[in-house]
């Protein structure tokens, strides 16, 4: 079905706060619009509303025909305590809720004496428009498809939860790894058949298989898609237009065209309208400098006509008023053009995440070997591995989700326990980090008091300083850092990493629920880090614009070297 979506006039934000206002999009089948802004400027918010998830403050959003399927994928993944594979696809694809809907219509329908609709609608027309929805959302083969697809990412069901190392339909959600439940959620998304898709942040979590297949979905649908990624090179592959939600100038504009020409448009009107400021700024110093200067002259000249002029000489001192009085009126027009000029703002500086990363002093020349080493978790293994990093060495770790690549980090950080083999860390090693679950930063204590212990040589008015360069504020540092989003409790974790010397850096997906102009701020500490550095990341840019002396690649258990 064809389907379009229209916001007019909208205005979103929690409590009192209104994030973004007098906002217009427009959606036609075959648009992709990928929505960017800050973290907290309002992206996500956008998009529960235009589910219809939560109410706008102003304005309205309207789907032609009404009938039309919305679906959205949230940006964290909503594992649900005892909720199966099966049972969270057919959710998040709209299938369960469909069937539910269409066998109360049936029932409703085979009842002799059904109860009167609030609406008045007829039983039928009820049950032959929910059948028309059941049809059009695929779950009547939704059981036939689901197998292929997750399949073909890597998630091949076993008949039953005991066969083999396969999974099941009925596994539980919640006992899969983080990797696994991204290819669960991307599977739920192939699946769908919505006439108009709402993305949050869908590349999180997703290795470089996951990502291709997720931009050729997008590229292959003929509906609608609204998105929010931070992941530079997906934007720039997959979307025709992007929106800009600027909180700092209480804006937001729809560019035409992709990203790369997004970032060209914007960066060429900032640069026009400081200038338009500057010409402004340059014009109206210059005449309030004038009419100084007249009011000077004018002022002396009746000083001296009163001090200089005889009283019998009335000519003189007619002159001298007669000229102060000409000098008057220059005042006079100097301001009046001063007020006539076209007042422009000066554009408000966007904040900027000024990061940089505490340095310890050096560690021994070898920081971490492997030898021969075997570690085993669960079904899984990793290696035999022999592995050395040295002393400001600088590698980039890769793989699919599920090959190892967490638990290697942990063996070289010495945090598993080795099976076989041995394993070995430095002495004087510093260790920095931002693991790929973000557990650093969580739990129930207010943000502030949990880094207060993890940093006990900062005060804890120091502390507060130190979270707000990192735009943590009071209404940040106060809430318990568990209620927190993804994209605040990394930040957190980067304020921590600026706070404390380390020697040798772990980065687990750091670009992971990051603002675009927050990576390119990361990407640039990091270039000026001289430690030693192990980056694991999936964001395609990231892996090309961070300087990487070494490159290992994690797969099947192993670790091979490029």
């Amino acid at each position: 079905m064809s389907a379009t979506l229209v916001a007019r006039g909208l205005a979103g934000g929690y409590g009192h706060r209104t994030l973004f206002d007098n906002l217009d999009l427009s959606v036609a089948p075959g648009d992709v619009v990928g929505v960017v802004g800050v973290n907290g400027s309002g992206k996500s918010t956008l998009l529960n509303l235009l589910a219809g998830v939560t109410e706008p403050q102003a304005g309205t959003v309207t789907i032609s025909p009404t009938d039309a399927f919305i679906g959205s994928l949230p940006q964290e993944h909503d594992r649900r305590p005892g909720e199966t594979i099966a049972a969270y696809i057919g959710r998040r694809t709209g299938c369960t809720a469909a069937t539910v809907d269409m066998d109360a219509a049936a029932a409703a329908l085979g009842d002799p004496n059904p109860p009167a609709r609030a609406d008045g609608q007829d039983p039928a027309d009820v049950y032959s428009t929910a059948l028309d929805r059941w049809l059009a959302s695929g779950a009547a083969d939704l059981d036939d498809r689901l197998p292929q697809v997750l399949a073909d990412l890597g998630l091949a069901l076993a008949e039953s939860p005991t066969v083999g190392a396969g999974l099941s339909a009925d596994t539980l959600m919640t006992a899969l790894s983080g990797g696994q439940a991204a290819r669960v959620g991307l599977a739920a998304l192939l699946l769908s058949r919505f006439d108009v898709v709402l993305l949050d942040e869908p590349t999180n979590d997703l290795d470089l298989d996951g990502l291709e297949r997720l931009e050729a979905f997008v590229q292959g649908l003929r509906g609608g898609v609204v998105l929010v990624s931070h992941d530079r090179e997906f934007l720039a592959r997959c979307v025709t237009r992007v929106l800009e939600l600027d909180l700092i100038q209480g804006a937001n504009r729809l560019f035409g065209g992709g990203y790369d020409s997004y970032l060209e448009e914007r960066a060429t009107a900032r640069r026009h309208k400081r200038e338009e400021f500057d010409e402004f700024a340059a014009k109206k110093a210059d005449l309030v400098g004038r009419a100084r200067t007249q009011r000077e002259w004018s002022s002396q000249g009746v000083r001296n006509a009163i001090k200089k002029a005889p009283d019998n000489d009335k000519i003189r001192r007619k002159a001298s008023v007669e000229s102060s009085e000409k000098q008057a009126q220059k005042v006079r027009q100097m301001e009046s053009r001063i007020a006539r000029l076209d007042e422009v703002d000066e554009p408000r500086k966007e904040w900027q995440l000024e990061f940089t990363i505490g340095a310890a002093p050096r560690s021994s020349t070898v920081v971490s070997t492997l030898n021969g080493a075997v570690f085993r978790q669960g079904d899984f293994t990793l290696g035999p591995v022999s592995l050395q990093v040295n002393v400001g060495d600088r590698i980039g770790i890769t793989g699919p989700n599920g090959a190892g690549k967490t638990t290697l980090l942990r063996a070289l950080l010495g945090r598993q326990a080795v099976d076989a083999g041995s394993a070995h860390l430095g002495t004087n090693v510093t260790i920095g980090e931002i693991d790929q679950a973000r557990s650093l930063i969580d739990g129930d204590e207010p943000l502030a008091l949990s880094l207060e212990a993890l940093l006990p040589s900062l005060s804890p008015a120091e502390v507060r300083t130190l979270l707000a360069k990192f735009g943590l504020k009071a209404d940040h540092v106060n809430r318990p850092s568990s209620e927190l989003s993804p994209g605040e409790r990394t930040r957190a974790g980067l304020a921590l990493l600026q706070a404390q010397g380390v020697n040798l850096l772990v980065l687990d997906e750091p670009t992971n629920h990051l603002d675009l102009a927050a990576i390119e701020q990361l990407e640039q500490a990091l270039d000026h880090y001289e430690g030693t550095l192990l980056l694991v990341t999936h964001d395609r840019r990231m892996l090309t614009t961070v300087r990487t002396e070494r490159h290992w690649r994690v797969a099947g258990g192993q670790v091979t070297e490029d």
